[in-house]
């Protein structure tokens, strides 16, 4: 899980579970005779340079932490669940105009979808869309991805900044409903 995309940790955080600690550990585990010492070899200590390939490691962990203690497990859950709720409002706007279609089902805050071309040629479809997302981020007024899921070029709408509000996501899909008339008007 990556912490700097949606635990308001800046660039570079992530956290890694793990169902058995000890294969990691026994796969990375290194020895060299000057790193030997009693609270290790004792199993006083976790040698957490077992558990990465290097050696030692930047203090990711407290940026993490000082989140979890300022914000606490509730207003983490208030703040991931508002995102996705986002999302479910701007997959309903997607799925109220017929020009568009949801491609895949919403995960969390990540919305799939297309602009549907008048006739059904795939490779149409899929030049339309690439031509949709160079005009949206043009504007400079948002920024959106893609994917190609299944040979299908489509648009992906990430709910995740933090000051995001239901007004940014209206804004944000304006955007997306003026560059596909144009589009379609012109093209």
């Amino acid at each position: 899980m990556n912490a700097h995309k949606w635990f308001l940790t800046n660039f570079d955080c992530s956290a890694l579970w793990v169902k058995d600690r000890n294969a990691l550990i026994q796969s990375l585990s290194t020895n060299p005779e000057f790193l030997k010492n009693k609270a290790s070899e004792g199993n006083m200590v976790v040698d957490y340079k077992d558990w990465q390939i290097p050696l030692g490691r930047r203090f990711r962990s407290l940026k993490l932490w000082m989140v979890l203690r300022l914000y606490g497990l509730e207003n983490l859950q208030s703040y991931i669940r508002n995102h996705i709720e986002l999302a479910k409002q701007f997959e309903e706007l997607v799925a109220q105009d017929p020009r568009f279609e949801v491609f895949a089902p919403r995960k969390f805050s990540l919305v799939c979808f297309r602009l549907v071309p008048p006739h059904n040629d795939k490779d149409c479809a899929n030049k339309l869309n690439h031509d949709l997302l160079d005009a949206v981020n043009s504007t400079g007024k948002i920024f959106i991805s893609h994917t190609v899921l299944s040979g299908t070029y489509v648009l992906r709408v990430a709910v995740g900044a933090p000051l995001t509000e239901k007004r940014h996501v209206i804004a944000a899909w304006k955007v997306l409903q003026d560059e596909a008339s144009a589009l379609l008007c012109c093209g």
